[in-house]
Parts: C-alpha cells; structure tokens; sequence
C-alpha cells in the first residue's frame, strides 16, 4: 500500500530553504508546534487569512515572489529549519511505555462521526470531534499505537449567518480535498484504495484518505466517486445532515466500512474504540469477519468480539443515542443479518432496549453496550447518569453495579493554551511542561508567576480577542447591509478593560445560552454600570432542525442592537476552533449554565483554565471534579437536580446574578497602588493550578490505557 505523495508536488512550488513547509503543511503537528502563529502567517497574514489557516492552499496560493524573498530572510528560514528538526525527533519511533501491550501491530482503532483537529479541516460540529481531535493529538506525544476512523464530508458541518432579524440560516462550501492536508491512499499500481458496502441493496464505494496527526494517522472515507449512485455520492455530503435514512446509511458506511478500510489497509486492531455510538455497526462487522475466520457461529464468537471492543458513551441526551425504526433496519439490513446467521428477531434484539418488542427501536448505544467488554462516561457525574440511564439492559444489577465507568475528558494543551502563557510555563513551571501535565506537584509552581507579568499577558491576549470580535462583527455586518454610521460605531465595542465574560457552545435549549439575559433590568445594570461594567462575548450554532435554540441566539442579537447596550454584547458568527481559541485564551470568565444533569463533561471550561481565565459554571460534568469553593472559581446555583425547569432557570439566574453583583465583579475591579487585581490574580493561578494536571488528555489517554485500552489482568477480572 501507498499513498499519493502531494508533499512532493508541493515542494516544487517552493525555493529550496522553505522547501521544509511542504511536509510541515501535510501534518497538523505543526498547530502544536509552539510556532503555529508564526510559521505560515509571517510569508502572508492577508492570504493566510483568507484560506482560513489551511497552509496546503496557502502554498498553492502565495506567490512566487513573496517565497523567494522570505527565503532571504534568515531568521524566517533559521526558525523553519530548526522546527523540521524538532518535527523530525518527535517523529523518531518510540514505545509507549504506558501501554506495552498495544503495538503497532495491534493498534487502537478509534472511530468516530467527526474529527476537530482544525479550523483548516471542517469535518467537525462541536465537542465531540474537539475531543476526538485531541485523543488523537496526545495518542501521537504519549507514542500510543493508534489509528482514527470517520468520514471526510465534501461540505462538512453547516455554516452560519444571521440575517437582519437576527435569525439563523444555513449553508454549506463544498471542500476542494485536494487543497487541504489530506493524502490520497492507493494500491501499488496507483489506483486509489477504496472500500465497498452495501446499501439497500446498492454497492457503495468510498475512497480512503489519510490525515497524518503527529505520528498518529486519521483514516478517512468519500463516498463521492464516479462509480456510485448520485444519492450515494451524497452519502458523505454533509456531517449530521439529512433524514433517518442518509444518517443510518452514514453509519453503515462509518461502522461496517470503517472495519474493512483497517483490513483494506492491512491493519488488524488490537482494540477497536467506539466514541459514541454513530459506528456501532462497525461491532457487526468484526463478528462477521470473525465468524468468516472462525466458521463459528455468532453467539460463539460474540465474546471474542467483546474482548476486542470498547465504547464511549458522550450525552445523557436521548436526543443524542441514535435508534432506527425495525422497518428501517429490514430496509437496511435484510441482507446483512444471514452473514450473520441470525433471524431478524435475532438480530434486532441486539439492539432493543426492551425485549420482545415488536415496535421497538433499533438503539446504537444498545447495540454497542451489548458487545463491547468496557463502557464509560466522560466524567464521574455522566457516568452516574448513564448507569441509571441504561441500568434497563442489566436488571439483575443494581444500578450502581451497571458497568459503564468514568473517564473524565481532557483537552490537549498544547493546542489550546496561548504562546504567550506557554511561554510562562516554560519559565516558571518547566521547560518541557506539556510532557509533565499529569504532574500536580510541578504545577504548584504557577504560584512563582509574577503578578504584573501573568496580567500583562492576559491584557494583551484579551485584546486580540477583542480586536478579532470587532472585525467579525464588522464584517457579518457588512454582509447584511447595515449603515455606515452604524458599521463605523463597531471600532468602539468592547473594551480591554472591562470585565470580559464568555458564552460559546451549541445553542441548544438545556444549554441555557440566554440565562444571563433571564431578567433583562438586572442583566443591563451589569452591562451599564459606569464604574463596574460587564460584557458578552457569544459564539455558537444552533442545529438547522432546532427552532429553539435559533431562537434562543435571535433573543441574543437583539441584545447586540439594543443602543442601550450594543457597545457591551457582542455575537461571531460562524463558530469554528479559530474563534474558539480566541476566546478561550481572551475571556476573563468563562460561562456554562446548561440545566443538570445533562452536561455530560463539557471541555471548553478546561482549555480556558491552561489560559488563566476562571470558569463560572453549574455543577455539572467536569466542574463537579474540578471545582474548588472559594479557591479557582465559581459555581451556579445548588448540586440541584429537578424535572421542573422553570423553577431551576429561576434559581441558577438568580445565582448567577448575585454572585456577579456581589463576588465576582468586586475582585475584578479591586485594584491596589499597582493597578493589579491582585485577589483576581490568585483566582486565575488557582485555576491553572488546580486543574492543569487533571484536566488534560495525557492523563485522559493514561487512564483509557489503564481502565479500557490494556487494563491489568486483574481489573479485567474484577469487571466481569
């Protein structure tokens, strides 16, 4: 097997000392490199802008000209040859000495819907696929053998705009693949490899694409080839797109496909890793492939596929565990289950919660509970709730004996944690603190930060984010036609002074974007104040079949236009992992309010924290864990769990406004003869201190080895 070395072709473009950016573009090390502001903005910030970071169109794309004079220029081409040799070390083959019972050879296949790695690659929604991309990120710095498994879209998720009512529309870009960081794979003979499955009776074939993430590999599937049907060159159209119909086909295609693309390749996993149910089928496939290998019977080999396979459970959202129709399956899976040698009750059951149900939904999550051998939440709260949520599939345990687990998320911090407070770690914590994050002693050191200099960074940081809001702004409002007068007021929004507080996720309705805004006079005394003021940055999409929550961001841009506040609120449109490092690295405060419990972990709070800002949270998910009254931030409301909703948003808005008025506002603008706010400066270290160690994927990936990946004999045992 080979693939397309487009490295190559791309090298020509370049004069021979830059030659080194063409590998560098071809593997996302590079946007954890310590130099990712710096390595292709500095040839061209306009050009680097408008491809929207990706350095593969970037290179295609920037002139000749400018290449051979910045080849002249030698600390530009000192800083790009010793980063290739950094990029080449890191690159050397190494064990994992966390896992000696995952090699090469047999290694963790990790499957999943979407994959964040950047804003160059739109394969990605939200937190799922953020989390995906930094499992992905810190398997490759731990040198854990592993290989990732999804779709790659031809338009990807949605994009957003707001028309002038402030309402929500939809529309797609197609993706041009050969202008982004992907390599084609092919055979010796240089045919593209591909990979088949059948679909209502119709062959599919998709075509694989490779996306190298460090060391780690990220194996894609396209579906849009000449060969197949019109409607199945959709099939990878759209993330989330679609009916039932296109979604369970995608599945099939993730699930079933995924499998034979690791056989296409010549790979034979150790541990196939299921994050989420999207790829549930993928288990149907290993235990047809097994009883090929076997000439078992599926029960027979029903624990052997147990043994290989492990799920991640990532909401206590119905809404997010995808069931399908028994008509739907038997339009689907007619032919499927006699390869399996199971009748249809057979094999619907494998994935009914209750049994013996003639009506009952085909459920993924059911599926993948009942043949894998681990299951787990993403934090210990989550994995409560799902113990209860699916404690049905086990009646003869108590609920507490249901055997899903917990392992909290983590973010990769290297990715996420701003140049600027890199740069303070290495000189007061170590000087290689990303390969020590699990460590809480090394982290105490954050104290040793001098006050003056930790605030002088985050000034600077929050005015970035400040300058880059204003210019989304501007232009989202451009686009929609506003008056000049109107357009040339944006250049005085916001203000580096003022207490900055930061709202940006899914705008869904138990996520609770518009809590702050619940009591309209009391949220604009915050925003007014003359000597105390507050304001709002938001950011996020609401799903196109969501009415609520358009609605939920239509009430937030009325707030934008209200001349009594629009110089305090502030709303980017079109969420994407470029805002979201802005602001995580900018906010003073970080906002999350959904309604508990159905916050399954959340990880946006946790890369605020590697930046200093200080999370404002209800109890819910990871802030359960990380949250330390009176020491690294503040929590909403009460450890309150109710069904009467009303009642909840009532008292978490209350909290949350008297802990504003009372708490959180004052220490901000306490300030001593030095201008520093020194309480709040003890806030922010406590923040990193306390939850740099435990809030990052290297202790994530280190806990999935020991719990899921390769646990001891022991602990195996002990589960059953």
């Amino acid at each position: 097997m080979q693939s397309f070395e487009p490295v190559a072709t791309l090298e020509q473009r370049l004069p021979q000392d830059l030659k080194p950016l063409a590998t560098l573009a071809f593997n996302y090390w590079w946007t954890w490199s310590g130099q990712q502001l710096r390595l292709f903005s500095t040839i061209d910030h306009q050009l680097w802008e408008e491809c929207h970071h990706n350095p593969v169109l970037f290179l295609q794309k920037v002139c000749r000209e400018r290449l051979d004079e910045v080849a002249t220029d030698p600390d530009y081409v000192q800083m790009v040859q010793t980063l290739m040799v950094r990029f080449r070390q890191y690159m050397q083959p190494r064990d994992c000495v966390l896992a000696p019972r995952i090699s090469p050879e047999r290694p963790v296949a990790y499957f999943c819907a979407e994959f964040g790695l950047h804003e160059s690659l739109p394969i990605y929604s939200g937190g799922l696929g953020i989390l995906a991309g930094d499992h992905l990120k810190s398997a490759s710095d731990l040198a854990l053998p592993m290989v990732g498994v999804g779709l790659l879209y031809r338009q990807g998720y949605f994009r957003q705009r707001l028309n002038r009512q402030g309402w929500q529309e939809d529309y797609y870009i197609d993706n041009q693949f050969t202008e982004l960081p992907l390599e084609l794979m092919r055979s010796p003979t240089g045919q593209p490899l591909t990979v088949t499955v059948e679909i209502r009776g119709r062959r599919v074939v998709a075509q694989i694409w490779r996306v190298r993430v460090g060391r780690t590999d990220l194996y894609l599937m396209d579906s849009d080839v000449p060969e197949n049907d019109p409607i199945d060159r959709w099939l990878t159209g759209h993330l989330y797109g679609g009916n039932q119909e296109t979604r369970i086909a995608q599945e099939i295609l993730l699930g079933i496909g995924g499998v034979r693309l690791l056989q296409t390749l010549g790979l034979e996993p150790g541990v196939y890793h299921l994050n989420e149910g999207h790829a549930a089928f993928a288990l149907l496939e290993v235990a047809r492939m097994e009883m090929a290998r076997t000439g078992q019977s599926f029960y027979a080999v029903e624990a052997q596929v147990r043994q290989k396979c492990v799920f991640t459970t990532h909401t206590p959202v119905p809404a997010g565990h995808d069931a399908f129709s028994p008509d739907l399956m038997d339009s689907f899976f007619a032919s499927y289950w006699p390869e399996l040698q199971l009748s249809r009750e057979q094999f619907l059951a494998l994935g009914a919660r209750r049994l013996g149900d003639p009506w009952e939904p085909f459920n993924m999550t059911v599926l993948a509970l009942r043949l894998t051998r681990a299951a787990n939440g993403v934090s210990q709260l989550h994995g409560e709730v799902s113990r209860q949520m699916w404690s049905i599939l086990y009646p003869e345990r108590p609920v507490a004996q249901v055997p899903i687990g917990a392992i909290t998320n983590g973010v990769h911090a290297q990715t996420w944690t701003a140049p600027l407070i890199s740069e303070l770690f290495r000189t007061y914590v170590h000087p290689e603190w990303e390969t020590h994050l699990p460590d809480p002693e090394l982290w105490e050191r954050v104290s040793e930060i001098p006050d003056r200099e930790l605030w002088q960074r985050h000034q600077t940081l929050k005015q970035r984010l400040i300058s880059y809001t204003r210019t989304r702004v501007l232009h989202s409002r451009e686009q929609r036609g506003e008056t000049p007068a109107q357009l040339e007021a944006i250049a005085h929004w916001l203000d580096p002074q003022v207490l900055t507080i930061g709202f940006a996720r899914r705008f869904s309705p138990y996520k609770r974007g518009h809590l702050i805004i619940r009591d309209p006079a009391r949220a604009k005394r915050l925003l007014t104040n003359p000597q105390r003021p507050v304001q709002l940055i938001f950011a996020g999409k609401a799903h196109p079949a969501d009415e609520e929550g358009k609605r939920i961001i239509q009430r937030l841009m009325e707030w934008c236009h209200d001349p009594e506040v629009q110089q305090r609120v502030a709303f980017i449109e079109d969420y994407d992992m470029h805002t979201a490092r802005c602001l995580v690295q900018g906010v003073d405060l970080w906002l999350n309010n959904p309604r508990r419990p159905l916050e399954a972990s959340g990880t946006s709070g946790q890369k605020v924290c590697f930046n200093g800002g200080i999370n404002f949270s209800v109890l819910d998910g990871w802030w359960c864990e990380g949250y330390q009254a009176g020491v690294n931030g503040w929590a909403i409301g009460e450890d309150l769990h109710t069904s009467n909703q009303e009642l909840q948003d009532q008292l978490d808005s209350e909290s949350l406004y008297r802990l504003l008025e009372t708490e959180i506002v004052p220490m901000y603008y306490d300030r001593d003869g030095e201008g520093l706010p020194r309480q709040w400066l003890q806030r922010m270290k406590a923040s990193i201190r306390t939850n740099a160690p435990r809030f990052n994927t290297a202790r994530m990936l280190q806990d999935y080895i020991d719990q899921i990946y390769a646990p001891s004999p022991e602990l195996a045992l002990s589960r059953g």
